[in-house]
C-alpha cells in the first residue's frame, strides 16, 4: 500500500479540519512549503495537497502556494480543492502537479470530468467524499444525492486513475478509517481506491493494507506525532 502524506491549505497555512468543518481547524504550520522535505522523506510515495479555501469558494484560491509546494517536492503531488472547470484543471496541472483531484465536479459536471479523464489519461483522481454512504459536495457542506459506489462506478467508467474515498464523519478525528466500506468500494470498481479520513494509528494502516487498499492519505496523525512518516511507510509497504 502506498503512503500519501497530506498538506491541507487554509488561509495560507497548513491545517487539519475535523469532519471537514472550517470552524474546527487546527494550524500545524505557517509556511506549508517548508513541510515538504519532512513529509516527502522516509518512504512516502506521493504528497496529497488540498486547497481548502478553494473547496469552500468553488474555485482555486491558493495557486501560488500550490506552485511552491510542487516545486519543492521530490515526489509526485496530487492537488484538489475547488477545481470545478476545465480552466482550473489545466491550470493546476500546468503548475507541475502530477494528478488533479475532482470531487464536486464529478457530481455537478460529470461530462467535464469524463472529458478531463480523456484529455489527461492517468492523471485525474475522483474524490468520493461520503457521509453515511451518500456523497458530500461543495466542501462537504451539501449532499450530492448519489451513493459512493454509484459515483465510484461512474468515475471508473470515465477512466479515472483512482478514487479517493473519504468518510467525512471520521476525517481528522483519529477514530479509525472505515475499512469495511473502503474495501467494499474497492471491490466494486475497476480502478485503484485511495483511503482517507480517520487514520489515527499504525494499526489502522495495517488494517487498510490487509484489506487490499491501494494507497492511503494520512494527515493529522503525522502532525499530532502519533507516528512518523518512516513508521507509517514501513507498515504501508509491509516492512513491519
Amino acid at each position: 500500500m502506498k503512503l500519501y502524506p497530506a498538506i491541507d491549505l487554509l488561509g495560507g497555512k497548513a491545517v487539519r479540519l475535523e469532519e471537514g468543518r472550517r470552524d474546527r481547524a487546527t494550524v500545524f504550520h505557517d509556511d506549508p512549503p517548508q513541510l515538504v522535505a519532512e513529509l516527502a522523506r522516509d518512504g512516502a510515495d506521493r504528497l496529497h495537497v488540498v486547497d481548502l479555501d478553494g473547496a469552500f469558494a468553488g474555485s482555486p484560491q491558493q495557486l501560488e502556494l500550490v506552485r511552491k509546494i510542487v516545486a519543492a517536492s521530490p515526489l509526485p503531488v496530487e492537488v484538489g480543492g475547488g477545481i470545478r472547470d476545465r480552466a482550473a484543471i489545466d491550470t493546476v496541472l500546468s503548475l507541475g502537479a502530477s494528478f488533479v483531484v475532482l470531487g464536486t465536479a464529478a457530481v455537478r459536471s460529470p461530462a467535464l470530468v469524463e472529458e478531463a479523464c480523456r484529455a489527461y489519461p492517468g492523471r485525474v483522481i475522483v474524490a468520493v467524499d461520503a457521509r453515511d454512504g451518500v456523497v458530500a459536495v461543495d466542501g462537504w457542506t451539501a449532499s450530492g444525492d448519489v451513493t459512493a459506489i454509484e459515483l465510484g462506478r461512474r468515475a471508473a467508467a470515465w477512466g479515472a486513475a483512482a478514487l479517493l474515498y473519504t468518510d467525512v464523519s471520521r476525517d481528522g478525528l483519529h477514530v479509525g478509517p472505515n475499512v469495511e466500506v473502503t474495501a467494499q468500494l474497492a471491490r466494486s470498481v475497476d480502478c485503484e481506491v485511495i483511503a482517507s479520513g480517520g487514520v489515527g494509528s499504525l494499526d489502522d494502516l495495517a488494517r487498510l493494507r490487509e484489506a487490499g487498499i491501494a494507497a492511503v492519505v494520512v494527515g493529522r496523525a503525522i502532525y499530532d506525532k502519533r507516528f512518523t512518516v518512516a513508521e507509517a511507510a514501513r507498515v504501508c509497504h509491509g516492512d513491519s
